[in-house]
Protein backbone atom coordinates (compact mmCIF):
# COMPACT_ATOMS: atom_id res chain seq x y z
CA UNK A 1 0.00 0.00 0.00
CA UNK A 2 1.55 3.58 -0.95
CA UNK A 3 -0.19 6.37 1.17
CA UNK A 4 0.07 9.67 0.48
CA UNK A 5 -1.30 11.52 3.90
CA UNK A 6 -2.04 15.14 3.22
CA UNK A 7 -2.52 17.50 6.43
CA UNK A 8 -0.66 20.79 8.26
CA UNK A 9 2.49 18.95 7.46
CA UNK A 10 5.32 19.81 9.25
CA UNK A 11 2.65 19.21 12.06
CA UNK A 12 1.75 22.72 14.66
CA UNK A 13 0.03 21.62 17.81
CA UNK A 14 -3.25 22.26 16.41
CA UNK A 15 -5.69 19.20 16.20
CA UNK A 16 -5.93 18.82 12.57
CA UNK A 17 -2.22 18.53 12.08
CA UNK A 18 -1.47 15.85 15.08
CA UNK A 19 -4.91 13.53 13.74
CA UNK A 20 -2.90 13.37 10.58
CA UNK A 21 0.98 13.43 12.52
CA UNK A 22 0.04 10.04 14.34
CA UNK A 23 -1.72 8.51 11.96
CA UNK A 24 1.31 9.16 9.51
CA UNK A 25 3.37 7.73 12.90
CA UNK A 26 1.28 4.54 13.34
CA UNK A 27 1.46 3.83 9.44
CA UNK A 28 5.52 3.74 9.69
CA UNK A 29 5.71 1.55 12.60
CA UNK A 30 3.71 -1.03 10.41
CA UNK A 31 5.65 -0.56 7.28
CA UNK A 32 3.32 1.31 5.08
CA UNK A 33 5.07 2.97 2.57
CA UNK A 34 3.97 6.89 3.11
CA UNK A 35 5.07 10.51 3.12
CA UNK A 36 3.31 13.40 4.45
CA UNK A 37 2.69 15.93 2.22
CA UNK A 38 1.26 20.01 3.59
CA UNK A 39 -2.34 19.74 2.02
CA UNK A 40 -1.87 22.93 -0.04
CA UNK A 41 1.47 22.26 -1.60
CA UNK A 42 0.05 22.16 -5.03
CA UNK A 43 3.76 21.51 -6.46
CA UNK A 44 4.50 18.86 -3.99
CA UNK A 45 1.70 17.24 -4.36
CA UNK A 46 2.15 17.11 -7.61
CA UNK A 47 6.04 15.83 -7.23
CA UNK A 48 4.80 12.95 -5.24
CA UNK A 49 1.71 12.15 -7.43
CA UNK A 50 4.29 11.68 -10.31
CA UNK A 51 7.06 9.70 -9.03
CA UNK A 52 5.78 7.83 -5.38
CA UNK A 53 2.49 7.16 -7.46
CA UNK A 54 0.48 6.68 -4.47
CA UNK A 55 -2.69 4.34 -4.14
CA UNK A 56 -4.53 6.60 -2.26
CA UNK A 57 -4.50 10.52 -1.28
CA UNK A 58 -5.54 10.42 2.78
CA UNK A 59 -6.61 14.41 3.36
CA UNK A 60 -7.07 15.52 6.73
CA UNK A 61 -10.01 18.26 7.00
CA UNK A 62 -13.12 19.33 6.79
CA UNK A 63 -15.61 19.78 3.76
CA UNK A 64 -14.64 22.96 2.90
CA UNK A 65 -10.84 21.64 2.18
CA UNK A 66 -12.27 19.82 -1.16
CA UNK A 67 -10.94 21.42 -3.77
CA UNK A 68 -7.19 20.55 -1.45
CA UNK A 69 -7.77 16.97 -0.92
CA UNK A 70 -9.93 15.88 -3.18
CA UNK A 71 -9.92 17.74 -6.45
CA UNK A 72 -6.39 18.31 -6.29
CA UNK A 73 -5.56 14.28 -6.45
CA UNK A 74 -8.57 13.76 -8.85
CA UNK A 75 -6.99 15.87 -11.79
CA UNK A 76 -3.68 13.96 -11.95
CA UNK A 77 -5.46 10.36 -11.43
CA UNK A 78 -4.95 9.95 -7.73
CA UNK A 79 -7.76 8.13 -5.78
CA UNK A 80 -8.83 10.70 -2.76
CA UNK A 81 -9.94 9.47 0.38
CA UNK A 82 -10.88 12.56 2.87
CA UNK A 83 -10.92 12.19 6.78
CA UNK A 84 -12.81 14.44 7.81
CA UNK A 85 -14.07 16.64 10.96
CA UNK A 86 -17.41 18.47 10.79
CA UNK A 87 -17.38 22.31 10.55
CA UNK A 88 -21.03 23.48 10.36
CA UNK A 89 -23.29 22.92 7.41
CA UNK A 90 -22.10 21.78 4.14
CA UNK A 91 -22.94 24.31 2.14
CA UNK A 92 -20.91 23.05 -1.06
CA UNK A 93 -19.71 19.90 -2.98
CA UNK A 94 -22.08 17.17 -1.97
CA UNK A 95 -21.89 15.59 -5.24
CA UNK A 96 -18.23 15.69 -5.50
CA UNK A 97 -18.17 13.92 -2.06
CA UNK A 98 -20.74 11.31 -3.12
CA UNK A 99 -18.91 10.26 -5.74
CA UNK A 100 -16.17 8.89 -3.90
CA UNK A 101 -16.06 5.68 -3.01
CA UNK A 102 -14.64 6.56 0.72
CA UNK A 103 -14.95 9.27 2.85
CA UNK A 104 -13.27 8.71 6.71
CA UNK A 105 -14.71 11.25 9.05
CA UNK A 106 -13.77 11.23 13.17
CA UNK A 107 -16.58 10.10 15.18
CA UNK A 108 -20.13 8.34 14.48
CA UNK A 109 -21.04 11.93 15.51
CA UNK A 110 -19.37 13.47 12.45
CA UNK A 111 -21.05 10.90 10.28
CA UNK A 112 -24.58 11.78 11.33
CA UNK A 113 -23.92 15.39 10.35
CA UNK A 114 -22.37 14.72 6.95
CA UNK A 115 -25.04 12.85 6.48
CA UNK A 116 -27.93 15.06 7.60
CA UNK A 117 -26.34 17.61 5.00
CA UNK A 118 -27.06 15.01 2.32
CA UNK A 119 -24.03 12.57 2.24
CA UNK A 120 -24.78 8.78 1.27
CA UNK A 121 -23.84 7.31 4.96
CA UNK A 122 -22.56 4.14 2.85
CA UNK A 123 -19.95 5.73 1.91
CA UNK A 124 -18.49 6.90 5.47
CA UNK A 125 -16.58 5.11 7.88
CA UNK A 126 -15.61 6.12 10.90
CA UNK A 127 -12.05 6.01 11.89
CA UNK A 128 -11.10 8.01 15.28
CA UNK A 129 -8.10 10.17 15.99
CA UNK A 130 -4.85 8.24 17.64
CA UNK A 131 -3.39 8.96 20.69
CA UNK A 132 0.06 8.77 21.62
CA UNK A 133 0.11 6.25 25.00
CA UNK A 134 3.27 6.42 25.13
CA UNK A 135 3.70 10.27 25.96
CA UNK A 136 0.13 10.84 27.20
CA UNK A 137 0.62 8.51 30.26
CA UNK A 138 0.25 9.29 33.83
CA UNK A 139 3.23 11.22 35.33
CA UNK A 140 3.65 11.66 39.01
CA UNK A 141 2.68 14.95 41.03
CA UNK A 142 5.97 15.13 42.36
CA UNK A 143 7.80 14.97 39.04
CA UNK A 144 10.29 18.18 38.45
CA UNK A 145 8.13 18.81 34.92
CA UNK A 146 4.76 18.82 36.66
CA UNK A 147 5.63 20.43 39.91
CA UNK A 148 7.09 23.37 37.02
CA UNK A 149 4.23 23.65 35.70
CA UNK A 150 2.09 24.12 38.65
CA UNK A 151 4.21 26.38 39.73
CA UNK A 152 4.18 28.99 36.84
CA UNK A 153 0.90 28.74 36.93
CA UNK A 154 0.76 30.08 40.56
CA UNK A 155 -0.83 26.97 42.09
CA UNK A 156 0.21 25.98 45.47
CA UNK A 157 1.13 22.27 46.34
CA UNK A 158 -2.35 21.70 48.43
CA UNK A 159 -4.83 23.05 45.79
CA UNK A 160 -6.69 21.28 43.70
CA UNK A 161 -6.21 22.32 39.74
CA UNK A 162 -9.29 21.87 37.50
CA UNK A 163 -8.29 22.54 33.65
CA UNK A 164 -9.79 23.18 31.06
CA UNK A 165 -7.83 23.75 27.55
CA UNK A 166 -8.95 24.78 24.08
CA UNK A 167 -8.53 27.40 21.36
CA UNK A 168 -10.93 29.37 23.78
CA UNK A 169 -12.38 28.36 27.05
CA UNK A 170 -15.94 29.37 26.42
CA UNK A 171 -16.30 26.72 23.54
CA UNK A 172 -15.20 24.11 25.77
CA UNK A 173 -17.96 24.46 28.65
CA UNK A 174 -15.83 26.96 30.62
CA UNK A 175 -18.58 29.34 31.49
CA UNK A 176 -20.68 26.05 32.58
CA UNK A 177 -18.10 24.89 34.97
CA UNK A 178 -17.46 28.44 36.52
CA UNK A 179 -20.82 28.74 36.80
CA UNK A 180 -20.89 25.04 38.85
CA UNK A 181 -18.14 25.84 40.87
CA UNK A 182 -20.13 29.03 41.98
CA UNK A 183 -22.29 26.48 43.82
CA UNK A 184 -19.78 24.53 45.71
CA UNK A 185 -17.35 27.27 46.03
CA UNK A 186 -18.07 27.91 49.72
CA UNK A 187 -17.69 24.10 50.85
CA UNK A 188 -14.46 23.41 48.82
CA UNK A 189 -11.12 23.05 49.54
CA UNK A 190 -8.29 25.33 48.57
CA UNK A 191 -8.71 25.12 44.22
CA UNK A 192 -7.65 27.12 41.43
CA UNK A 193 -9.43 26.36 38.12
CA UNK A 194 -7.44 27.67 34.94
CA UNK A 195 -7.81 27.36 31.84
CA UNK A 196 -5.34 27.58 28.87
CA UNK A 197 -6.01 29.01 25.63
CA UNK A 198 -4.33 29.96 22.28
CA UNK A 199 -3.02 33.23 21.90
CA UNK A 200 -5.67 34.84 19.07
CA UNK A 201 -7.98 38.05 18.26
CA UNK A 202 -11.13 36.05 19.36
CA UNK A 203 -9.82 34.58 22.27
CA UNK A 204 -8.58 37.70 23.77
CA UNK A 205 -11.98 38.91 23.86
CA UNK A 206 -13.65 36.10 25.48
CA UNK A 207 -11.02 35.58 28.13
CA UNK A 208 -12.48 39.01 29.10
CA UNK A 209 -16.11 38.51 28.86
CA UNK A 210 -15.25 35.20 31.36
CA UNK A 211 -13.61 37.16 33.49
CA UNK A 212 -16.38 39.42 33.91
CA UNK A 213 -18.57 35.66 34.44
CA UNK A 214 -16.18 34.64 37.18
CA UNK A 215 -16.55 38.39 39.09
CA UNK A 216 -19.95 37.98 38.80
CA UNK A 217 -19.90 34.87 40.45
CA UNK A 218 -17.91 35.84 42.79
CA UNK A 219 -14.69 33.20 42.28
CA UNK A 220 -12.51 35.24 40.16
CA UNK A 221 -9.51 34.96 42.54
CA UNK A 222 -9.65 31.10 42.06
CA UNK A 223 -9.80 31.78 38.35
CA UNK A 224 -6.95 31.87 35.78
CA UNK A 225 -6.22 32.16 31.96
CA UNK A 226 -3.47 30.88 30.56
CA UNK A 227 -3.02 32.48 26.90
CA UNK A 228 0.11 31.05 24.94
CA UNK A 229 1.47 28.96 22.76
CA UNK A 230 2.66 25.48 24.02
CA UNK A 231 4.18 22.41 21.81
CA UNK A 232 2.89 19.46 21.99
CA UNK A 233 6.16 18.09 24.23
CA UNK A 234 4.59 20.54 27.11
CA UNK A 235 0.73 18.92 26.72
CA UNK A 236 1.48 15.78 28.95
CA UNK A 237 2.92 18.05 31.73
CA UNK A 238 0.09 20.46 31.94
CA UNK A 239 -2.41 17.19 32.07
CA UNK A 240 -0.42 15.63 34.55
CA UNK A 241 -0.33 18.99 36.50
CA UNK A 242 -4.08 18.97 37.06
CA UNK A 243 -6.13 16.59 39.25
CA UNK A 244 -9.24 17.27 37.13
CA UNK A 245 -10.01 17.66 33.36
CA UNK A 246 -13.36 19.75 32.65
CA UNK A 247 -14.27 19.37 29.03
CA UNK A 248 -17.80 19.63 28.82
CA UNK A 249 -17.59 21.42 24.84
CA UNK A 250 -20.11 23.20 23.30
CA UNK A 251 -19.21 21.79 20.26
CA UNK A 252 -16.60 18.72 19.83
CA UNK A 253 -16.71 16.32 16.94
CA UNK A 254 -14.09 14.44 18.69
CA UNK A 255 -12.54 15.26 21.66
CA UNK A 256 -8.68 15.34 21.71
CA UNK A 257 -8.17 16.86 24.59
CA UNK A 258 -10.28 14.54 26.58
CA UNK A 259 -9.30 11.55 25.41
CA UNK A 260 -4.68 12.84 26.25
CA UNK A 261 -6.55 13.63 29.88
CA UNK A 262 -7.70 10.22 30.07
CA UNK A 263 -4.13 8.74 28.58
CA UNK A 264 -2.70 10.99 31.84
CA UNK A 265 -5.08 8.79 33.75
CA UNK A 266 -7.01 12.19 34.58
CA UNK A 267 -10.78 12.10 35.73
CA UNK A 268 -12.73 13.76 32.72
CA UNK A 269 -16.00 16.34 32.88
CA UNK A 270 -17.20 15.87 29.69
CA UNK A 271 -20.66 16.28 28.17
CA UNK A 272 -23.15 13.55 27.13
CA UNK A 273 -23.45 14.20 23.17
CA UNK A 274 -21.61 14.44 20.24
CA UNK A 275 -17.71 12.78 19.76
CA UNK A 276 -17.65 12.51 23.15
CA UNK A 277 -20.15 9.51 23.18
CA UNK A 278 -17.04 8.23 21.10
CA UNK A 279 -14.34 8.69 23.34
CA UNK A 280 -16.01 8.37 27.02
CA UNK A 281 -18.46 6.32 28.81
CA UNK A 282 -20.19 7.51 31.53
CA UNK A 283 -19.88 6.68 34.89
CA UNK A 284 -16.69 4.11 33.72
CA UNK A 285 -14.41 6.08 32.22
CA UNK A 286 -15.29 9.90 32.55
CA UNK A 287 -18.55 11.87 34.01
CA UNK A 288 -20.72 12.98 31.17
CA UNK A 289 -23.10 15.99 32.39
CA UNK A 290 -26.85 16.25 30.61
CA UNK A 291 -27.61 18.36 27.92
CA UNK A 292 -29.19 21.53 29.51
CA UNK A 293 -29.83 23.47 26.06
CA UNK A 294 -29.56 22.92 22.64
CA UNK A 295 -28.69 26.17 20.45
CA UNK A 296 -30.26 25.86 16.92
CA UNK A 297 -30.60 27.79 13.67
CA UNK A 298 -33.34 27.99 11.32
CA UNK A 299 -31.37 28.97 8.40
CA UNK A 300 -27.70 30.42 7.10
CA UNK A 301 -25.91 33.04 4.92
CA UNK A 302 -23.37 31.91 2.67
CA UNK A 303 -21.07 33.58 0.81
CA UNK A 304 -21.65 32.92 -3.43
CA UNK A 305 -20.25 35.10 -5.80
CA UNK A 306 -23.38 34.02 -8.58
CA UNK A 307 -25.69 35.84 -6.39
CA UNK A 308 -25.96 39.60 -7.18
CA UNK A 309 -25.37 41.08 -3.01
CA UNK A 310 -22.44 37.87 -2.80
CA UNK A 311 -24.90 36.09 -0.32
CA UNK A 312 -27.54 33.59 -0.71
CA UNK A 313 -30.02 32.25 2.14
CA UNK A 314 -30.13 28.60 3.06
CA UNK A 315 -33.44 27.92 5.11
CA UNK A 316 -33.65 24.90 6.72
CA UNK A 317 -36.46 22.37 6.84
CA UNK A 318 -36.06 21.70 10.31
CA UNK A 319 -34.19 23.83 12.79
CA UNK A 320 -30.49 22.34 13.12
CA UNK A 321 -28.30 22.51 16.46
CA UNK A 322 -25.24 24.47 16.32
CA UNK A 323 -23.97 24.13 19.47
CA UNK A 324 -25.20 22.56 23.27
CA UNK A 325 -24.69 23.83 26.70
CA UNK A 326 -24.30 21.63 29.58
CA UNK A 327 -25.84 21.37 32.91
CA UNK A 328 -24.55 23.12 35.59
CA UNK A 329 -26.64 21.24 38.16
CA UNK A 330 -24.86 18.09 36.32
CA UNK A 331 -21.37 19.65 36.46
CA UNK A 332 -21.64 20.51 39.60
CA UNK A 333 -22.77 17.08 41.03
CA UNK A 334 -19.87 15.49 38.95
CA UNK A 335 -17.30 18.29 40.47
CA UNK A 336 -18.31 17.26 44.10
CA UNK A 337 -17.89 13.59 43.60
CA UNK A 338 -14.50 14.16 42.00
CA UNK A 339 -12.75 17.20 44.38
CA UNK A 340 -14.22 15.63 47.74
CA UNK A 341 -12.85 11.75 46.75
CA UNK A 342 -9.12 11.26 45.68
CA UNK A 343 -10.03 7.40 45.24
CA UNK A 344 -13.00 8.42 42.91
CA UNK A 345 -10.87 10.52 40.70
CA UNK A 346 -7.85 7.66 40.38
CA UNK A 347 -10.90 4.80 39.86
CA UNK A 348 -11.88 7.48 36.83
CA UNK A 349 -8.88 8.08 35.72
CA UNK A 350 -7.36 4.51 35.75
CA UNK A 351 -10.15 3.33 33.98
CA UNK A 352 -10.09 5.98 30.97
CA UNK A 353 -5.99 5.02 30.18
CA UNK A 354 -7.41 1.53 29.84
CA UNK A 355 -9.91 2.71 27.49
CA UNK A 356 -7.88 5.09 25.54
CA UNK A 357 -5.19 2.21 25.23
CA UNK A 358 -7.56 0.17 23.75
CA UNK A 359 -9.27 2.04 21.63
CA UNK A 360 -7.56 5.53 20.66
CA UNK A 361 -3.67 4.22 20.43
CA UNK A 362 -2.58 5.43 17.50
CA UNK A 363 -0.78 2.29 16.66
CA UNK A 364 -4.38 0.64 16.73
CA UNK A 365 -6.04 3.72 14.75
CA UNK A 366 -3.16 2.94 12.18
CA UNK A 367 -4.05 -0.58 12.02
CA UNK A 368 -8.04 0.22 11.33
CA UNK A 369 -7.17 2.18 8.95
CA UNK A 370 -5.00 -0.48 6.83
CA UNK A 371 -8.21 -2.85 7.30
CA UNK A 372 -10.54 -0.25 6.00
CA UNK A 373 -8.43 0.03 2.70
CA UNK A 374 -8.34 -3.57 2.30
CA UNK A 375 -12.22 -4.17 2.76
CA UNK A 376 -13.59 -1.00 1.13
CA UNK A 377 -11.35 -0.24 -1.66
CA UNK A 378 -8.93 -3.92 -2.09
CA UNK A 379 -5.83 -1.52 -1.41
CA UNK A 380 -3.12 -3.91 0.82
Amino acid sequence: MKVLLMYEYPASPGGLAMQGELLYQGLLELGVDVYPVHFESSMEKEWYYRWFKPDVAVGVGYWGYTPSLILHPQQSGVLPVPWLVADGYIANYQDVLNDLPLILVTSQWVKEMYIRDGIDGSKIEVLPVGCNTDKFKPIPANHPEVMAVRQALGIAPDELLILTAGGDACSKGAQEVMKALAEIAPVMPPWKYVCKVWPQARTYKQNVLDMQLATQLGIADHVKFATSIISRNYMPYLLNACDIYAGPSRIEGFGMIQVEAGACEKPVIGLNAMGMLDTMVHGQTALLAGIAEKITLSEVMLEDASYPDGHRLIQFASPRTVDYRASVNDIRDALEQLIFSSEYRHQLGTAARQHVIQHFNYRKVAEKFVQIMADRLSIR
